[in-house]
């Protein structure tokens, strides 16, 4: 079996090509796999490189020519467009004619260029069908930061192109997320010492994990963590298997719909399960299962009123029910099959115990019959298994090896294993994890939908909300989620997080890439009127859109003698002050005029402003650097969304009623005129409108109808 060694440090640019390129292989032939193991280096010691290729009969080669020998001693790869493959290669490599793994701009925007121009009518880089040179360029443009950044703002081909190919292979992202595992575990680290490398145990054999959501609401924070974990083990701490189980046993509350918003959720945090599964899949399983306990006295039928069930439980008191013979118990479980008037009267209950200390093995009930239709199933079950039942059954039958839960359930994991043990199936390690909460906010999904059906929010993904899709609309980024995720590690205690952590990570993660865009209040805006060389005639020119990260682009900014100024900017003017017009230079405020008609509580409102340019003054000793706009481009009508805590206290006990503790007036929105470049913003760009903040474009501008902008919060106390 080759081996390949990768330094993690080095440039992904340059290490990704090669990495996906053993994957396919492995791929195509799994009887000849090769496999990547990581140093956490820029260079391998003792070669001074950054890959290493080691064969089966103890031959060794370096850096990029492992690519080239992986192409030409391939018979996979052999054929009438070898030649043509090998030359995309070579030109897209480093120091290539098109080298796509260099961060200088200059020389990857050519690059970029001819590649855009190559795909312009074509949906693979070489004839009609995927090739290694899809998968090397791919991999030079994910692993060059720069020119991902450059795909978001241009090259419609390449960016169609690449998508396209992120999507029909659905190993090529875990490829690239187990090249920044060890950067991730890092920073896990840094955080309080959490690490996940303490965690599990037994893994020699290999991992299956799995992610059973109810389908019956949307996916939270909270069940963030439990997926994103549940992967992290199973695709970054090893090559291993992720299920996602829909646990879609009460037909109640479930619908198709909630089913599909879940794999919605999971691939707007990057989760892509191995293998989706359904526990209505398992109906006749789990009733046999269930059958041959009652048959070996292990289980019995209960018509036992729950009021009365509670009680004797937590008395510990036997049920009446509880010495019943084998055949009337079966009998009535016949009869809830059925769903009959008498089988609607009974449930079943699991013997284990009526007065263990662990009340939670005091005969708990493991099925119920429910007529309702099944979104699945249609009508053909009228009983379902409880979720102490199904989940111990359907993690042994579905080869689970590790079955994560939040230690909130710890008090049933004997129960758990007496399900397994009872039943003589293969038995799951259980790992415990903490769960995650947050200050100001309520997870329980019974809370969560009466803020929506009262209509204190918008629905599922008002961004006031602590879902995914809510999170997400408000403006975190999946690498930032992930990264929040990571740095929890195992912990067993269960905190109230506070928000801003998770927003600073955030933060982080946009402030390079997000371009920079004006935005002016609307109300009492004030016009200027602008004197000297370079107010007019008026004019427009191309300006970075980025001051540190030329790969964002360029926008227009117009400047003319007549601009609008924000209201509280010129109310803080003092006749002949000396101040800077951000992007353009100093000026002089030379005549302040108030209005006579509009009065406010600090005194008059600014009606308009003379400044004259003083373009050679140094804007490091003014203290005012404001923001305006020219008059002479087409403004653009925005409107910035604030949003606060639905939740006036930092947690609610158990006693509280929600509606005592909702806050009033959480949504607060300003008009403001934004600069011409505002049009172009598509629904889901994140920018940053300078001195408001950083907000994620929830509608873009159309004719007649504003933009609107969700501020993202930043992880700073307002």
């Amino acid at each position: 079996m080759a081996t390949l060694k990768v330094a993690v440090k080095a440039n992904h640019a340059e290490l990704l090509p090669t990495l996906l390129l053993t994957k396919y292989l492995t791929q195509l032939n799994p009887t000849s796999p090769i496999t990547a193991t990581f140093e956490d280096a820029a260079n391998l010691k003792g070669t001074g490189e950054s890959l290493q290729l080691y064969q089966p009969d103890g031959s060794t080669m370096q850096g990029q020519e492992i690519l080239i020998y992986l192409l030409s001693n391939s018979k996979v790869f052999q054929g009438a467009n070898y030649e043509t493959i090998l030359e995309s290669i070579r030109r897209s490599g480093p120091k290539g004619m098109a080298d796509l793994t260099t961060s200088d701009f200059s020389i990857l925007n050519r690059s970029m260029q001819e590649l855009e121009a190559h795909l312009t009518l074509r949906s693979f880089i070489v004839a009609y069908t995927l090739s290694p040179a899809d998968l090397v360029v791919w991999g030079s443009l994910k692993g060059n930061k720069v020119a991902v950044a450059a795909m978001k703002k241009g090259y419609i081909n390449i960016k169609r192109w690449f998508e396209f190919i992120e999507a029909t292979i659905p190993w090529i992202s875990a490829a690239v997320v187990e090249l920044n595992a060890i950067a991730q575990q890092k920073k896990a680290v840094a955080s309080a010492g959490a690490s996940y490398d303490i965690g599990l145990s037994h893994v020699e054999g290999g991992v299956v994990t799995r992610f059973p959501p109810e389908p019956s609401g949307y996916l939270h924070i909270g069940h963030a963590k439990a997926a994103l974990l549940n992967d992290y083990f199973a695709h970054q701490k090893s090559d291993g298997t992720l299920i996602c189980r829909f646990d879609d046993t009460n037909p109640t509350k479930e619908s198709q719909e909630f089913q599909d918003s879940i794999l919605t959720d999971l691939a707007l945090m990057d989760i892509r399960p191995d293998r989706i599964s359904y526990s209505s899949d398992y109906f006749e399983q789990m009733h046999d299962l269930c059958q041959r306990l009652i048959e070996e006295g292990k289980a019995y039928a209960d018509d036992t009123d729950r009021e009365t069930m509670q009680a004797e439980r937590r008395e510990g008191i036997a049920s009446k029910c509880r010495e019943v013979s084998v055949s009337d118990n079966l009998a009535r479980f016949s009869e809830m099959r059925k769903g009959s008037e008498e089988g609607l009267r009974w449930c079943i209950r699991a013997k284990i115990s009526v007065d263990d200390l662990n009340k939670a093995l005091r005969d708990p009930v493991i099925y119920r019959c429910n007529p309702q239709p099944h979104h699945r199933t249609g009508t053909t079950w009228k009983i379902y298994p409880t979720y102490d039942f199904c989940a111990p059954v359907l993690d042994s039958l579905e080869g689970v090896t590790h079955a994560l839960r939040t230690n909130e359930y710890r008090d049933r994991n004997p129960q758990y294993a007496w399900v397994q043990e009872a039943l003589r199936l293969r038995k799951v390690e259980i790992w415990d994890f903490s769960r995650l909460n947050f200050i100001r906010t309520v997870l329980s999904k019974r809370k969560l939908t009466r803020l929506v059906e009262q209509g204190v929010v918008w629905g599922w993904d008002d961004p006031r909300m602590p879902t995914v899709r809510g999170i997400r609309r408000r403006g975190m980024t999946t690498e930032a989620l992930r990264e929040f995720m990571v740095k929890q590690g195992p912990s067993q205690n269960i905190l109230n997080q506070d928000w801003t952590q998770f927003w600073a990570i955030n933060k982080k993660v946009i402030d390079g890439v997000a371009p920079r865009h004006t935005a002016i209040a609307k109300q009492h805006v004030v016009e200027a009127t602008v004197r000297g060389p370079g107010a007019s005639p008026p004019r427009v020119e191309e300006k970075p859109k980025h001051g540190k990260n030329p790969a964002v682009g360029t926008k227009r900014v117009a400047y003319s003698d007549r601009i609008l100024i924000e209201q509280v900017d010129a109310q803080s003017f003092a006749q002949g002050e000396e101040i800077t017009l951000m992007n353009w230079g100093n000026a002089f405020v030379r005549a302040i005029t108030p209005s006579d008609s509009n009065k406010n509580n600090d005194g008059s409102v600014v009606e308009r402003l003379e400044l004259d340019l003083h373009l050679e003054g140094d804007f490091k000793k003014t203290k005012k650097k404001i923001t305006w706009l020219s008059t002479a481009q087409q403004l653009v009508a925005l409107e910035l969304a604030e949003f606060d805590h639905l939740i006036s206290k930092d947690k609610l006990e158990k006693d509280d009623e929600l509606e005592d503790f909702l806050v009033q007036g959480t949504e607060k929105r300003v008009e403001a005129w934004g600069d011409c470049n505002v049009a172009d913003l598509k629904e889901g760009d994140i920018v940053q409108f300078e001195r408001k903040g950083y907000f994620r474009i929830d509608r873009p501008f159309r004719e007649g109808v504003a933009a609107v902008g969700f501020e993202i919060p930043t992880g700073k106390a307002r």
